[in-house]
């Protein structure tokens, strides 16, 4: 039961901020810019005033799916980012390049985020099959229980230092996009204010994820541990 509400009220708070990014960037996406750049040449212009040459900016289906690829040097746009004009479409626009910046520049916690993703990934399955199995005549798997404790444990606090890595990845991507449109006049003192408007309710999905998978992490900690004398 303890877990169902954990999960149901991060659900909720998660969908309350979500629908709250949902509207403001439909509110700002509603402003033309001034400057009259899409988010394509924004990401394009920011890219090349910091000789980021290797990179490619494209446009990807779906509605703020927009992200940076490490892998094939891309910056991924959704359409409403890649062909807006507006404050949204900037704010976003700058904020996957800010993760190419960092990418470029070797930033210390994306490096660290990305040596963490095989780990992630490995102690998702692994957790997954444990709460599976769990389902069916207690524990299947034949462990006893506190060996079940410490691999629960063990893989959801990977993926909570995940999510808590992630956390000055994103913020900081945010700032380096904000600091450069200022810098830039991409943006007037309005737009700017709307842009960072936007980044902040974006950044706050990932606040909501951290706080989830601390409560959770917490959770499995005291149900595991929390009885022992």
């Amino acid at each position: 039961m303890g877990i169902l509400i954990i999960v149901g009220f991060f659900a909720l708070l998660g969908f309350i901020v979500s629908s709250k990014l949902k509207s403001k960037f439909k509110k700002y996406s509603q402003t033309a810019l001034k400057a009259n750049l899409s988010g394509e040449e924004v990401a394009k212009l920011m890219l090349a005033d910091h000789q980021i040459h290797d990179v490619k900016v494209q446009c990807v289906e779906g509605q703020l799916s927009d992200h940076y690829n490490p892998m094939n040097r891309t910056v991924n746009l959704s359409p409403d980012v890649f062909y807006g004009r507006n404050a949204a479409a900037t704010a976003v626009a700058a904020h996957e390049c800010g993760h190419a910046v960092q990418h470029a520049t070797q930033y210390a916690w994306l490096n660290l985020r990305s040596r963490l993703v095989p780990i992630q990934n490995i102690s998702g399955r692994i957790l997954n099959i444990v709460l599976i199995a769990s389902l069916f005549g207690g524990f299947a798997l034949g462990l006893p229980i506190p060996f079940i404790g410490y691999i629960v444990v063990g893989s959801y606090s990977v993926m909570t230092l995940f999510t808590l890595v992630t956390l000055p990845v994103e913020f900081d991507a945010s700032n380096r996009a904000l600091a450069w449109v200022k810098e830039r006049n991409v943006v007037t003192s309005e737009e700017y204010a709307m842009s960072k408007d936007a980044l902040k309710w974006a950044a706050m999905t990932y606040v909501v994820a951290a706080l989830a998978s601390l409560a959770t992490l917490a959770y499995y900690i005291f149900i595991f541990f929390g009885n022992r004398d």
